[in-house]
C-alpha cells in the first residue's frame, strides 16, 4: 500500500495520535476522541516507528504548508501547484491530499503544535526533518521570492525542529537560489576555512544527504526529490570552492 493509502486509510491517525492523528482521524471519518483514546494506549513493542515517521513527515509537509500558505494573507495557485512538485501523489490521490490541505487551513489551531509532534518523532536537527523544511522552502518559494512573512514562520519551525540560525540560513541557501552568492553557506561553513575543513563539510554532507540515508530515517519515497536537488545543490558549491581554490 503507498503512503497515501496509509493516510486515508485511517490507521495513521491511531499510530500518530495529537493534533495530527486528529486531523487524519476527521478525514477518516473518526471522532477524535476515539483517536485520543488510542494514544493513551501504551505502544505495542510490534509498532512501526518507521512506518508512523514518514506518515508523520507526509502529512507534516501538507499541514505545515497549508498554515504557511495563508501567513501572506493568501493561498495562491502557485503554492498549490508546488505541492504537486513537492510530492509524487498518484492522480487518483490528488482529491484525498487536498482534503487534507483544506482541513489544515481550516483547523483553528496554530502551525506550532503539529511542528513539535512531529520533531518530537525524530532527533533534533535530524536530516529528516531538515527535508521536511526544504520541502516547505519550495513551496514558499513557488512565487519567485520569500516573503518576510513566510521567513518568520520557517524560521520558528526550524527552531522548533532543533535547527540554530546558522543552520537555518544554510538550508535556506541551498533551496531558494540564493546559494549562488556563497557557496560556503551551503556547505555551512565560513570562507576562511582551510581546504580539510571543506572537503569534511562535504563529505559529511553527502553521507547524511544520501537518499538510501534519509529513507532509512523516516523519509518517504515520495519525496526523494526535493533529498535530491539539495544534493545537487551541495555538489554545484562544493565544485565551485574546489574550482576557485584550485583543490584537487
Amino acid at each position: 500500500m503507498s503512503i497515501w493509502g496509509k493516510i486515508i486509510g485511517g490507521a495513521a491517525g491511531f499510530a500518530l495520535g495529537g493534533p495530527l492523528g486528529a486531523l487524519l482521524g476527521a478525514l477518516a471519518g473518526h471522532a477524535v476522541d476515539k483517536i485520543r483514546a488510542i494514544d493513551t494506549v501504551e505502544p505495542q513493542p510490534q509498532r512501526d516507528e518507521d512506518g508512523t515517521r514518514k506518515i508523520a513527515f507526509t502529512i507534516g509537509v501538507i499541514v505545515l504548508g497549508a498554515k504557511m500558505a495563508k501567513v501572506d494573507g493568501v493561498v495562491s495557485e502557485r503554492e498549490i501547484r508546488a505541492f504537486k512538485e513537492v510530492f509524487r501523489v498518484p492522480p487518483d490521490e490528488i482529491k484525498n491530499v487536498a482534503r487534507v490541505f483544506n482541513l489544515a487551513k481550516r483547523d483553528a489551531r496554530g502551525f506550532e503544535p503539529y511542528a513539535r509532534q512531529i520533531a518530537g518523532l525524530f532527533e533534533p536537527g535530524s536530516p529528516v526533518l531538515e527535508e521536511l523544511l526544504a520541502s516547505l522552502f519550495h513551496i514558499a518559494m513557488s512565487d519567485g521570492r520569500l516573503h518576510d512573512a513566510e521567513i518568520a514562520y520557517l524560521k520558528e519551525v526550524a527552531r522548533i525542529f532543533g535547527f540554530d540560525e546558522f543552520a537555518f540560513e544554510r538550508i535556506r541557501a541551498q533551496h531558494t537560489g540564493e546559494s549562488s552568492g556563497d557557496p560556503y553557506t551551503v556547505l555551512g561553513i565560513s570562507p576562511d576555512a582551510d581546504d580539510d575543513t571543506v572537503k569534511k563539510a562535504y563529505r559529511d554532507l553527502m553521507r547524511e544527504n544520501h537518499p538510501d540515508r534519509l529513507m532509512a530515517q523516516g523519509l518517504p519515497q515520495e519525496f526523494i526529490e526535493i533529498a535530491n536537488e539539495k544534493v545537487a545543490a551541495i555538489n554545484a558549491a562544493y565544485d565551485r570552492i574546489r574550482k576557485h581554490r584550485g583543490m584537487k
